[in-house]
């Protein structure tokens, strides 16, 4: 259940003003563009709603496998049910029960240990921002299989785990993407509600929608489940919730149900949850731009509400367009975040200005990019991996554990057939290539080994001359990266993008690895720095300083 994961460059795209006014036929044919041939294999049920209309499409990689999915099948919307988490606080809102300005800890047990720094609470404003300060997972998420990792997580040992955090920063002052909070906001939710989660979300929202087939536990009658697929085509269980702690992502529907939502939150449908539903649209947050667990998204002069959603073998796409008065649904019954998530279709039929991308397909790696990794790496925080190439292919070895071989696809990655994980070459500014390993949802930057001595050497900085480097620096009209300097480090953020810190690498040269991201700063001819050169994925993006 990631974060929609956007590029510094498909950021780029956010200045886009057309759309478009679909039929059935015209939907599954662009679908089709971007899924027809696709190496992962995936089935997808697509809308888009606009005023009364509604285009659907269901559509697969391969037409054989069209029988997968259809009208009554229901998908794994991931972390979209966070959004619908928010409806049911705002609902609360609205009867004068709850406060986004309350602390999270009066909606818990006596006796939760909920941490603070410095006497400063965390709030629920922090919670559905992501702002709240706790880390991405719980302690105690107790995963004995990590294709099923929320199976064992229960109320006692989420609370327990609260207990283990210590808070770096005050609560509100930086973003980090925490599934950990959403779990505890799903289960404070359902206590201060009175019920238990699957029980609110059917009364309170999924009836006065029409949403018959929504569940988390319990399908209704007649509703099918859809089966999980990685990226590799290969099949994966489904993923178990325990029933309050379900806000986080745990939510199941089919694509109609789905359209009803979209179609609730552009106000087509009137309904007892519709002020709660426009309330929890309202922004609450700066940096980035969020409502309440809704990602805010620039395009052109409007604000698009978007969130994305994603299980061990589904993907969702969800966004609410109010200034057109238009949505659109992706649902995808495989995994997609490791290879760059649904951004690009669902960004496209969001506006036809953004690039709609063309299906992965297997492909020959140039022999040039196969000798340039070739060589023994430490993945960060995690194992040594060493990486050979013969017979016109790439295999990979982790420490202690059989040679796999991966596969090459036209969008530059490579990646193993029994497992699924990404592996992405990054060219970096001196043309030299390292890579990035994602797995579990893990994105794990690695060092080449024989580099090492040369990256544990990189310059320390006095804060006198990280300053030197602060300032705005514009990649495009309307779209700046501003550089700060705190805590000892450099960190940049993008406009409408959360903050990353910096890793010094040489001179002049900072690293956001886990990004792909290489900053190289440019001097004047008296030392001054005037300018930097962004490089990501092949890409380079230049600024002058403001």
């Amino acid at each position: 259940m990631k974060p929609m994961a956007r590029t510094l460059a498909a950021a780029l795209a956010l200045f886009a003003v057309n759309a478009y006014a679909l039929t059935d036929s015209g939907l599954a044919a662009l679908v089709d563009q971007r899924l027809a041939g696709d190496r992962t294999g995936a089935c997808m049920a697509v809308a888009v709603i606009e005023q009364d209309a509604v285009a659907r499409a269901f559509r697969c990689a391969d037409p054989k496998d069209a029988s997968r999915i259809d009208v009554n099948t229901a998908f794994e919307i991931g972390s979209v049910s966070k959004t619908m988490t928010a409806v049911l606080l705002a609902d609360l809102i609205g009867q004068g029960k709850a406060s986004l300005d309350e602390p999270l800890s009066d909606y818990l047990p006596e006796g939760a240990a909920v941490p603070e720094f410095e006497g400063q609470p965390i709030l629920l404003r922090h919670v559905v921002t992501h702002t709240s300060g706790l880390p991405a997972l719980p302690s105690r998420l107790g995963a004995t299989d990590m294709n099923d990792p929320y199976a064992n997580l229960t109320e006692a040992a989420l609370l327990a785990s609260l207990g283990d955090v210590t808070l770096s920063a005050a609560p509100g002052s930086a973003f980090e993407y925490s599934n950990f909070a959403s779990m505890v906001l799903s289960l404070a939710v359902a206590r201060r509600a009175g019920s238990d989660l699957e029980t609110l979300l059917k009364q309170r929202l999924f009836a006065p929608l029409g949403m018959d087939s929504a569940y988390i536990t319990n399908p209704p009658d007649g509703v099918r489940a859809a089966t999980g697929h990685t990226p590799n085509t290969k099949p994966t269980p489904a993923w178990t919730f325990a029933t309050d702690l379900a806000g986080v992502g745990g939510v199941r529907a089919t694509l109609d149900d789905m359209v009803r939502y979209v179609q609730g939150n552009l106000g087509f449908i009137e309904s007892s949850i519709s002020p709660a539903l426009e309330l929890a649209q309202q922004q609450v947050g700066e940096q980035p731009p969020m409502a309440m667990n809704w990602m805010l998204a620039q395009v052109g002069n409007r604000r698009v509400h978007t969130h994305e959603g994603g299980t061990g073998g589904f993907s969702a796409f969800v966004s609410v367009d109010r200034g057109l008065r238009r949505g659109v649904v992706i649902l995808s019954d495989t995994a997609w975040h490791s290879i760059g998530s649904l951004g690009s279709l669902g960004l496209h039929l969001v506006d036809a200005a953004f690039p709609l991308g063309k299906p992965r397909k297997l492909a020959q790696p140039p022999q040039e990019l196969l000798e340039a990794l070739a060589g023994d790496y430490q993945l960060q925080g995690a194992m040594k991996m060493t990486l050979r190439q013969r017979d016109g292919s790439l295999f990979a070895q982790a420490a202690g554990q059989p040679e796999i071989a991966l596969a090459f696809d036209d969008a530059g990655d490579f990646f193993p057939l029994e497992l699924d994980a990404l592996l992405t070459p990054q060219k970096k500014a001196n043309g030299e290539y390292g890579f990035t390993w994602t797995q579990m949802g893990a994105v794990l930057p690695a060092t080449r080994i024989n580099e090492k001595d040369e990256s544990t050497s990189a310059p320390a900085l006095s804060d006198e001359q990280l300053i030197a480097y602060a300032g705005d620096y514009p990649l495009m009209p309307g779209f700046v990266l501003t550089v700060r300097t705190r805590d000892g480090k450099l960190h940049a953020q993008a406009t409408g993008q959360g903050e990353f810190p910096l890793d010094a690498r040489a001179a002049d040269t900072f690293e956001a690895a886990a990004f792909g991201i290489e900053i190289v700063f440019k001097r004047d001819a008296d030392g001054k720095v005037v300018s930097l050169d962004l490089h990501q994925g092949g890409q380079v993006l230049s600024g002058v300083r403001n």
